[in-house]
């Protein structure tokens, strides 16, 4: 980071279980919550392979394994695929509409139901109110949820970051009797026109892990660039990592 982040404290978290790998450990590398100066780094923090949680910025730094890799769309220079072009197509019903980041029955409903159907017994399934606000909203991020709707039937939300030239994919939950959709995908294609329009860099779509069944699907937006440490690259068709 520039030198009027040199005395920004970084923390190193304890283990513990890996939220993709079941029987891996994971760290994190955390900056500090309690700098009053995080909001106007974080942006930075984006380009150097950080991403938010609630009001945590962090990376993962796990001993021995590397496989959460940060992922960015060139904006310029991305194309939809002849896939990605027939889920807009297949969602020409979808309306999507840019709203203030908050709560309400309606989505904390819809929030609920998303986890029920993708990560049953995993702990998140039991989120309420309170994890709702603890996990997506944050005490200082600059988000806004990208609502999609079909005949005012709230299918998904997409709770995106604003910095100063890119926007942040921080997560997504939609419909789950609604899979023939592919709203995930959906959701990406809407925050890349979103982006676009306001004149925006880069989506950030947090971190790629190669042939996980749950985050492989980001490599599907090309080009796509991965943070290695030093800069930012394209992912190679053949090795992700070169």
């Amino acid at each position: 980071m520039t030198a009027d982040s040199d005395n920004l404290r970084l923390f190193h978290t304890g283990t513990h279980a890996c939220g993709y790998w079941p029987e891996r450990e994971a760290r994190d590398l955390v900056l500090d919550p309690r700098d009053a100066r995080l909001p106007a780094f974080y942006g930075q923090a984006l380009q150097w392979g950080f991403r938010r949680s609630g009001d945590i910025v962090y990376r993962p730094h796990c001993a021995g394994c590397r496989a959460c890799v940060p992922v960015r769309v060139p904006l310029d220079r991305y194309r939809p695929d002849r896939s990605q072009r027939r889920c807009m197509a297949r969602n020409g019903d979808v309306e999507a509409r840019v709203r203030p980041a908050g709560r309400d029955e309606e989505r904390l409903a819809l929030y609920r139901r998303y986890l029920r159907a993708r990560h049953p017994g995993g702990g998140m399934d039991g989120h309420g109110a309170a994890e709702f606000d603890q996990f997506l909203l944050g005490r200082w991020a600059d988000a806004r949820f990208l609502e999609l709707r079909a005949g005012g039937r709230l299918l998904a939300v997409a709770v995106t970051d604003l910095v100063e030239d890119a926007l942040s994919a921080v997560y997504t939950f939609y419909e789950p009797d609604e899979a023939a959709r592919g709203l995930g995908t959906l959701a990406i294609l809407r925050q890349i026109e979103w982006a676009r329009r306001d004149g925006r860099r880069h989506l950030y779509l947090g971190y790629w892990i190669d042939g996980h069944g749950k985050m492989d699907y980001k490599r599907r937006f090309r080009p796509l660039e991965h943070f290695d440490g030093r800069g930012w690259r394209d992912i190679s068709e053949d090795d992700p990592t070169r």
